[in-house]
């Protein structure tokens, strides 16, 4: 189906475009941006969308979840990271089936394109049922299946994961993988070995944990003999593109030897704030030239994948922290949540900007609500005043998944109910 959006406000994120244009038409074919301009007029388009005094900027992209754990929301309160992954979560995750894991992906599917993710980047096992849920929404992923040596299974993990790649690695247009390191602290050094050779046989990034909390950065330093967790990264990850999740026990020295490789950090606020590891020192790893991106956490620790959310906070903490208002202008936190976030996920060719000759996925705000009036500062209205519900329409790869705030094809107070018998069976 062909979509003509007509009259909207732009928002691009195409760094040769002004940054905000007026009554702007953009025009999509075959599931890409085909044309972007005023009064666009294409007889062929069977569907037109009235955007007058909306916004259409590109689709969020979230560059570290772990979908699956929507059912796991608000299970935190009085742990440690450590305590809520040994004592909570991984007992429970010992009992989840494939259908679970299929139905709290879908409950992510229904959360993201409510408010207006059209991109998420998960880490998490029976990967494949992550995948049908993603297919069968129209929801674009970036999946893994994660490998640590937890309970000595490292070797049939990584089985896991191969078996994973050569099955899905191009297959679908929504869907691409990386390889899934839970994190140093959990990998011995023979599995990491393999890890990257199989991130270097298939041309695939690395998506990681890495220094969450002090007692990781701890136990890294420790189990790897080293001065430096960043050590690590420099003996092995200097020929691979790493996204890094979290990345909030650096040193500003170790900011500086990070801003060497390839790397790109998946900023997660609200679920570090959660459980209490601290703040990550994000301006400085830009002033560094590190590419930052956003991601939520799973819902454990990160309470709901609103970018809006994340946005803001990521916003307000680096001026915080820093005691400087001028830290993150809010064009650059925008940045971070599109454009960064394809970079993150070696996919900037294709996503993170409305372009022409990009694949269309598009939201479509309506901040014409008491939060937003009157407007100010566009870019800081869509931070600091946003929220998943301003999404008024979601559209990935040129396919309409949400309009006038409906999802057509879920039932979604089925997918409520079978979530809620999962967790009281696995609590």
């Amino acid at each position: 189906m062909d979509i003509l959006i007509k009259n909207c406000n732009l928002i691009s994120m195409d760094n040769k475009r002004e940054k905000f244009e007026k009554n702007m038409d953009i025009y999509i074919s075959n599931g890409k941006i085909a044309k972007i301009g005023k009064d666009i007029k294409e007889a062929s388009c069977t569907k037109v969308i009235d955007a007058k005094n909306k916004i259409c900027m590109p689709g969020l992209i979230n560059t570290h979840a772990h979908l699956s754990m929507s059912i796991f929301r608000e299970t935190l309160d009085g742990y440690t990271l450590q305590d809520w992954l040994n004592k909570k979560i991984w007992p429970m995750e010992d009992k989840l089936t494939r259908e679970d894991i299929y139905y709290a992906s879908l409950l992510s599917c229904i959360e993201m394109i409510k408010t207006g993710t059209t991109l998420a980047n998960d880490q998490y096992f029976m990967t494949e049922d992550t995948i049908k849920a993603a297919i069968d929404t129209g929801m674009r992923m970036q999946v893994t299946r994660t490998v640590n040596d937890v309970g000595n299974a490292g070797n049939q993990r990584l089985e896991e994961l191969e078996k994973l790649i050569l099955e899905y690695n191009g297959k679908y247009e929504n869907i691409t993988l990386n390889i899934g390191i839970h994190g140093l602290y959990t990998t011995g050094k023979e599995t990491l070995e393999k890890l990257i050779n199989l991130a270097e046989k298939y041309s695939l990034p690395v998506h990681m944990h890495f220094c969450e909390n002090m007692q990781e950065a701890i136990d890294i330093k420790n189990a790897y003999n080293v001065q430096s967790p960043v050590d690590v990264l420099k003996k092995y990850f200097t020929k691979t593109h790493n996204i890094l999740a979290h990345v909030v026990k650096v040193s500003e020295e170790e900011i500086v030897e990070m801003a060497k490789l390839d790397i790109s950090v998946a900023h997660c606020p609200i679920s570090n704030l959660r459980l209490g590891c601290g703040v990550a020192k994000v301006q400085k790893m830009l002033d560094y030239g590190i590419n930052v991106a956003l991601g939520t956490d799973g819902q454990g620790s990160g309470s709901n994948l609103d970018m809006f959310d994340t946005m803001k906070f990521a916003g307000l903490l680096q001026k915080g922290v820093f005691e400087n208002s001028a830290n993150m202008e809010s064009y650059e936190v925008l940045k971070m949540a599109t454009i960064n976030g394809a970079k993150a996920l070696e996919l900037e060719k294709e996503l993170g900007s409305i372009e022409e000759g990009k694949v269309a996925d598009i939201i479509i705000l309506d901040l014409n609500k008491e939060t937003c009036q009157p407007m100010g500062n566009v870019f800081s209205d869509i931070i600091y005043n946003g929220k998943g519900s301003n999404v008024e329409t979601t559209i990935i790869n040129g396919k309409i998944l949400m309009e006038n705030r409906k999802i057509s094809n879920i039932n979604e107070e089925e997918i409520f109910q079978k979530c809620k018998e999962i967790i009281e069976r696995i609590k």
